[in-house]
């Protein structure tokens, strides 16, 4: 059978964490964006061990793992590129971006070394501690080992309130705020629900904002910032995807700090040696014009729902998504 024209786009959701389902929407999403004309798209979902293909009459195909191929009728379909959008594991630590290198198919992240070092944020701050960023301190414990924290020297240590959350995830679950000592150990099981390490973080009282950044051989793109404003006690799962919050781009921001925390969002980009489409979220401290620039986290594969922070920044910058998502695509494409 005649072989496509186009390129073919395998747009990676699902994965394993409690964020599935809001991956697959992420998918969805980029679906919409993908320009039509020069990519046949497919949605690929992973769960564990079950990887499938959704097609165009509503069945789905199982992937094969050697090459990440499947059917459609009796075509072999194998993509020319993967764009990954799954929040947490495999997609966001490194799992597949190891996979997708060994059998050479070209991917829109991140490569193993970064992925997994800005999936464990605990790892990350002290990393970018030595580079003069400021983070949050932060104790980290594992499972089995959360004894040998007593209350008293948490507090002692990060003080109150703090937050208590997975170290390595990509998603909202497992944190917690806490207020008082007789919320710890509750908070602690929480998290460790979600995985195996946590990080007890101090709390930082200020503005929230997140910054988007893509850097391409055509050029660097840092968006315009986006203020995150909820009446919840943090930007939480309800704030993030069931509307309990403002999402005010560009940012309520005098232009100096706006100037200085795109600066710190590229060269952040530039230090790990990203790839693709990141947003760095941070909170502002201290008076208007001269506030301190906090770091909260990284996120390589960000929301790319319609409503997801990356879209607003896009369409606020006077850009098209799917423009946007080719640039990404034919520069890693041309390199590989």
């Amino acid at each position: 059978m005649k072989k496509s024209m186009k390129r073919i786009i395998a747009i990676v959701a699902g994965g394993d964490s409690s964020e599935h389902d809001v991956s697959l929407r992420s998918a969805q999403g980029i679906y919409s964006f993908m320009n039509k004309n020069l990519y046949e798209t497919y949605i690929i979902e992973i769960s564990g061990t079950d990887w499938k293909a959704r097609l165009a009459d509503g069945n789905t195909a199982v992937v094969s793992k050697e090459d990440f191929s499947f059917y459609v009728g009796d075509r072999t379909v194998r993509p020319d590129f993967a764009y990954i959008t799954i929040h947490g594991a495999p997609g966001e630590n490194g799992l597949l971006q190891g996979y997708f290198d060994l059998i050479r198919m070209p991917y829109s992240t991140s490569d193993v070394l970064v992925e997994a070092l800005t999936f464990n944020k605990y790892f990350l701050n002290n990393f970018l501690r030595s580079f003069d960023v400021n983070v949050a301190d932060s104790i980290l414990l594992r499972k089995g080992e959360d004894t040998q924290w007593t209350d008293e020297a948490i507090v002692d240590r990060v003080g109150l309130p703090c937050f208590i959350k997975p170290a390595a995830d990509g998603s909202s679950f497992g944190v917690t705020k806490v207020k008082t000592c007789t919320q710890l150990r509750p908070a602690i099981a929480k998290a460790m629900e979600e995985g195996d390490e946590i990080m007890i973080e101090s709390f930082i009282q200020g503005r929230e904002i997140t910054c988007g950044c893509y850097k391409t051989r055509q050029g660097s793109h840092v968006l315009p910032i986006t203020e995150v404003v909820t009446q919840n006690e943090f930007f939480d799962y309800d704030a993030k995807y069931n509307g309990a919050v403002q999402e005010i781009t560009p940012a309520r921001i005098c232009k100096d700090t706006a100037r200085r925390v795109g600066e710190l969002t590229s060269r952040l980009y530039d230090l790990l040696n990203c790839r693709g489409i990141i947003r760095i979220d941070y909170i502002l401290t201290g008076e208007e014009g001269k506030e301190n620039i906090h770091l909260l986290e990284i996120n390589t594969t960000p929301g790319m729902t319609a409503t997801s922070f990356i879209p607003q920044q896009v369409k606020a910058a006077g850009m098209d998504m799917g423009e946007v998502l080719s640039e990404i695509i034919e520069d890693r494409m041309a390199t590989m």
